[in-house]
């Protein structure tokens, strides 16, 4: 790498008089990716001596504006809001796609949506070659465990998630499985559990009244106390924690009743429509559920050894009923789920520590899920055998110097004609309809100056927007 380096620096030097400023650009982007964009290597083992445990809470189309902590005013998540005062708040962080199987591909194999195997929310899943963050910590010696929905496209196979990497799986195994919170079965390490519900005409209503609430199982209520579980049989040991909820998403084959919970707590009463009452009660038992986390690990005296971290998986949906702008839940960002501008791929992301990370901390670093793999292989103190787009995040989240950054981030989504987008820096192109005209025009936006993306800049900077257009390109394979 540093032969190929030196050699891009010498001949970018010795041709740069005779070269366009555009080519000159181009040939930086290239360098710096190739200096940042590789194999995941760790050193040494963490300071401690003992590598810590690592929960990854994942929401599923969580918006950025759907946290108080992020600026949301009618709902409140004050457990949420705790966690990102003990700990580091990332304003601007980002998925791995707009939609849930190509993004937690992404995030699980350090590859971004150009690179990676999945790129949409149908197709059969992984390949066998591709390597996973469980497999790398493995060779640290932990426990990994998914619990949750695992949705990496639509595996037949019941136990596709133990294939790449992790020890124990309890969940939902197709992105389509997790849609029903009342399922007939969940399934555990590729067998079916068969569980206890009713048929939604038989739901006298929502909020329980007539029915035997206590002998229907709810999925994510399930789902959390397994994760309570799994860190209980894990405490004498490092471990991986994946808690990949499945709310808020939708039911979306329920139609207007597709935001499906138990109960509507205290938002019964309120003037709203019903499928927002339960999006509301969903981000209440979000919250309540990461609390849950958080109190075992301290009744278990991990909570020092620990770093848990809360994101969402792509941008707030508009299924089942419910309407994105009725809680504002992008915020000031433009679009939501499907899109690729900022609502559609900026998620939250919050980093807890204690004694490691800076309580009230805050970092505009831009990182993305294709971080994660590599920030946790130097936690791990491992090397992952595969080339990934990632760049450790763990400078940063440590407030250490030598903080590497990205020369671009990209994302491509083939729904809806196509897109692709590229972020550098504070400038975000985005192309649409690039089924039938790949080479079509780029909108052009400064996301510093122009956070909701309402001014397109395109025209003035016709030399950016050519070189953001050669990273489009060069990007896909």
């Amino acid at each position: 790498m540093q032969i190929v380096s030196a050699y891009l620096v010498t001949n970018l030097a010795r041709r740069s008089c005779r070269l366009p400023r555009t080519k000159i650009a181009m040939l930086l982007v290239m360098l710096a990716a190739c200096l940042t964009t590789g194999t995941a290597k760790c050193t040494a083992a963490p300071e401690s001596g003992s590598p810590p445990n690592i929960v990854l809470i994942l929401a599923d189309d969580l918006g950025h504006g759907d946290l108080s902590c992020y600026g949301q005013k009618q709902l409140k998540t004050p457990i949420i809001d705790k966690m990102a005062d003990e700990g580091m708040r990332f304003t601007r962080h980002y998925s791995g796609s707009t939609v849930c199987a190509p993004s937690r591909c992404s995030l699980l194999t350090g590859m971004h949506t150009g690179h990676c195997t999945v790129r949409g929310n149908s197709g059969p899943g992984l390949k066998p070659e591709d390597v996973t963050i469980p497999e790398c910590l493995k060779k640290a010696g932990y426990a990994t465990g998914i619990i949750g929905k695992w949705g990496v496209g639509a595996p037949r196979n019941l136990d596709n998630a133990n294939q790449h990497g992790f020890d124990y799986f309890y969940g939902y195994n197709s992105m389509w499985h997790a849609h029903n919170f009342y399922p007939a079965f969940l399934v555990r390490d590729g067998k079916k559990v068969p569980l206890r519900n009713v048929l939604p005409e038989r739901w006298a209503n929502r909020s329980g009244e007539g029915v035997a609430s206590e002998k229907i199982d709810y999925a994510p209520d399930l789902i959390t106390a397994e994760a309570l579980q799994f860190i209980e049989r894990n405490k004498d040991k490092p471990f991986f924690l994946y808690f990949a909820m499945n709310v808020p998403h939708a039911n979306n084959e329920a139609g207007n009743r597709g935001m499906e919970v138990p109960d509507h707590y205290e938002f019964a009463d309120e003037d709203w429509p019903e499928p927002e009452k339960g999006f509301a009660a969903m981000i209440r038992n979000i919250d309540r559920d990461v609390g849950k986390v958080l109190d075992k690990l301290k009744e278990l005296g991990l909570d020092e050894k620990t770093l848990i971290i809360f994101t969402s998986d792509n941008g707030p949906h508009q299924e089942g009923g419910h309407k994105a702008d009725f809680f504002d839940s992008n915020g000031p960002l433009r679009g939501k789920k499907r899109d690729l501008y900022e609502g559609g791929v900026r998620v939250p992301f919050i980093a807890r520590w204690p004694g490691k990370i800076e309580p009230g901390s805050e970092s505009d670093h831009i990182s993305a899920f294709w971080d994660l793999l590599p920030t946790f292989c130097e936690l791990a103190g491992v090397e992952a055998e595969s080339k990934h787009d990632g760049i450790s995040m763990l400078p940063t989240l440590l407030g250490k110097p030598g903080q590497r950054r990205h020369p671009f981030l990209y994302w491509e989504f083939g729904e809806q004609g196509g897109k692709v987008a590229v972020l550098k820096d504070d400038f975000k192109a985005v192309r649409l309809n690039t089924r039938k005209n790949p080479d079509g025009p780029v909108e052009l936006y400064n996301i510093k100056e122009d956070l909701g993306e309402q001014t397109d800049i395109a025209e003035k900077n016709p030399e950016l927007v050519k070189e953001l257009a050669e990273i489009m390109k060069q990007s896909h394979r």
